[in-house]
């Protein structure tokens, strides 16, 4: 009888020991950014019969600037991070982050941002922190929210602390604005402290980080740009994966992406009433002053940030040119 006791316990563990678990480092709370990452892991679960499930930590594994690093070192298997919390760490997939690219909707946001990754630079680039894109985050156009009077003209962008990562940063320091990166996190403190007059952020994450409740308006097209925030896996924990729990991941990231994007055009088709609830102003910019912003800054940052990726041994012209043939097969599919 003994013997039998355990060799069931033998058989028991060497079932758990099957099954496998990742941890997945986010940040904030559950939001429409996340949204993907919960439906990978419901997808996953689902198509191994409870074998391989995510436990998806927000702000317990990592501070959302260190995803990166902890998913090198192995401290978690799954990480999100914004291209922009360490530009000299992802240097490739900046370009997904330049000013006034043009892209239209998040249907071109990851279709340009799925290219990008697939590009053998990038690879490479990320296997240095041993990781593997697995999807992006698609985020629509930033925009700004702020206090006192409403700014629609760029002379009053003069001097306004803004905040602002990335290509987006650069965009607005070029008409003298003066961009801070605080983390998302850190937003509603910031302007509420009066550290910042503005934040820029897509609709989501005025919401989700309170920004919206410190506003007095809101521009509704000034579109400067957006953040990239890719979805990366440890390369190790990938490759230990059995062939079934590969096939099971891989499968699943087109159906969260699509459900992604349902979700998110759900939050979209609300904001104006949200505006009106929150007496937030909708501030609408001239044609005159945006062809004016875009040639400020967009071409030359453009054409900065080519020459000092290619300084450094990227294929940046490639990468760029990427950008637009790639929105120029999804405009002509459509």
């Amino acid at each position: 009888m003994k013997h039998l006791t355990v060799a069931a316990l033998a058989t028991t563990f060497a079932t758990e020991a099957m099954a496998t678990e990742w941890n997945v480092s986010v940040w904030g709370s559950r939001r429409a950014f996340t949204e993907h990452i919960h439906k990978l892991a419901d997808l996953v679960a689902e198509k191994t019969n409870g074998e391989f499930t995510m436990n998806i930590s927000y702000g317990g594994l990592s501070k959302n600037t260190e995803n990166l690093d902890g998913i090198s070192i192995g401290a978690f298997e799954m990480a999100q991070f914004c291209a922009g919390y360490h530009a000299d760490k992802n240097r490739a997939i900046t370009v997904l982050e330049l000013p006034f690219l043009g892209v239209r909707n998040l249907d071109e946001e990851v279709a340009v941002s799925h290219a990008i990754y697939a590009h053998p630079a990038v690879a490479e680039e990320m296997a240095q922190w041993n990781a593997k894109m697995l999807m992006t985050s698609p985020m629509p156009q930033y925009n700004l929210v702020g206090t006192g009077n409403p700014r629609d003209k760029l002379a009053e962008f003069d001097g306004m602390r803004v905040r602002a990562t990335g290509g987006i940063g650069k965009a607005f320091t070029a008409v003298g604005a003066v961009p801070t990166s605080v983390t998302s996190s850190e937003a509603y403190q910031a302007m509420e402290s009066g550290v910042v007059d503005t934040v820029a952020f897509a609709q989501h994450a005025h919401l989700s980080f309170g920004t919206i409740n410190q506003a007095t308006w809101w521009t509704e097209n000034l579109n400067p740009g957006t953040v990239n925030c890719p979805v990366v896996v440890n390369i190790d924990a990938y490759e230990a994966l059995t062939d079934a729990e590969r096939a099971a991941l891989d499968s699943s990231v087109d159906e969260a992406i699509a459900y992604y994007l349902e979700n998110y055009g759900e939050l979209l088709k609300k904001w104006d009433s949200i505006l009106a609830e929150k007496g937030v102003k909708k501030v609408v910019i001239s044609d005159e002053q945006l062809a004016e912003f875009k040639k400020v800054g967009g071409e030359p940052i453009h054409k900065a940030w080519i020459a000092d990726m290619t300084a450094q041994g990227l294929p940046a012209q490639e990468l760029y040119d990427l950008v637009f043939s790639t929105l120029g097969k999804v405009r002509a599919g459509n």
